[in-house]
């Protein structure tokens, strides 16, 4: 049995999956915020409620908002006081008895959609989150390439290329971000940067679904906002393609139920890449939520 946890700001899931990935029991609590052995505890409480169920001792992945100190084991997840800087895969190993594995959720994002029936046959596969900000992962064979400090996946730290600031005019801010740098992609091409460029180009300020909307109605400034939104996010990629060269991309994130922007993005990522490489295929993700716990849980896979 695999079991995944999703820890978040609000609530810590867990699902369980059995050999052939089949999901046969969920449950979710509040994340105990102020008290880190509170919150040990209530992992543990949870892997032995599984344990009950199942009959067995199951594998156990855990997937977490922020990084993991590579050296030191520890977790850098701001929005969880109870174990910023706590060694949580020692400690809870040691109470449950079995070893633990940690990645970011981005990362397990990225791994559930790789072990799909359909995309695992795929040798790579990128996962791209297009929502708040951008973030993401690399499968390699079905594991998680994770990088030296467990931040591989980063992307929405990549600045603007000088093709795509062409596009939106050379003058456009360069925008601060919170990882201290400026001109991060992720400022542009996520969710929320989709409604700033919006805001930029026309001076109004909406929502990404309202834009969306006029953009089906035929809105001519809606129009022209997609298609220059579309242009900056294949360059994006098309740089991203040439370091990386994926089989498959998969996006998540809000932006990814935008299904007219496929097309457009199968159109014009070849621009941007060497006229020798194929563009990969490029896929709306197909798990949704329950991405968390499946890539947490499918952690241990590949032992």
């Amino acid at each position: 049995m695999y079991y995944g946890f999703d820890m978040g700001g609000t609530k810590i899931e867990l699902g369980v999956f059995d050999a052939e990935l089949n999901p046969i029991w969920q449950k979710r609590i509040a994340t105990p915020h102020d008290d880190y052995r509170e919150l040990l505890n209530a992992f543990a409480s949870l892997v032995f409620e599984a344990d009950n169920l199942t009959g067995t001792q199951g594998q156990v992945g855990i997937g977490c908002p922020g990084s993991i100190d590579a050296d030191k084991g520890t977790l850098y997840a701001v929005n969880i006081p109870s174990a910023l800087g706590k060694p949580l895969p020692r400690d809870l190993s040691a109470l449950i008895k079995r070893p633990v594995r940690v990645d970011n959720d981005a990362n397990c994002f990225a791994l559930s959609e790789a072990w799909d029936a359909e995309f695992r046959a795929y040798p790579s596969v990128l996962g791209i989150i297009l929502g708040t900000g951008v973030g993401g992962g690399l499968i390699i064979n079905g594991k998680s390439f994770t990088g030296r400090n467990y931040l591989a996946g980063e992307f929405g730290h990549l600045r603007l290329p000088v093709d795509a600031l062409d596009r939106i005019g050379m003058d456009t801010p360069r925008l601060a971000c919170g990882c201290g740098q400026q001109g991060c992609i992720e400022n542009y091409i996520s969710g929320r940067g989709f409604e700033w460029l919006y805001q930029y180009r026309t001076g109004e300020k909406l929502g990404a679904k309202d834009i969306i909307a006029r953009y089906r109605a035929a809105d001519a400034q809606a129009l022209a906002h997609v298609d220059c939104f579309a242009d900056v996010l294949a360059i994006c990629l098309g740089n991203l393609f040439t370091v990386i060269d994926p089989h498959l991309v998969v996006l998540g994130g809000g932006l990814s139920n935008f299904s007219e922007l496929y097309p457009l993005l199968n159109e014009r990522v070849p621009r941007s890449m060497l006229s020798a490489a194929k563009a990969p295929r490029i896929e709306p993700a197909r798990y949704g939520d329950a991405g968390g716990v499946r890539g947490a849980a499918f952690l241990n896979l590949t032992d």
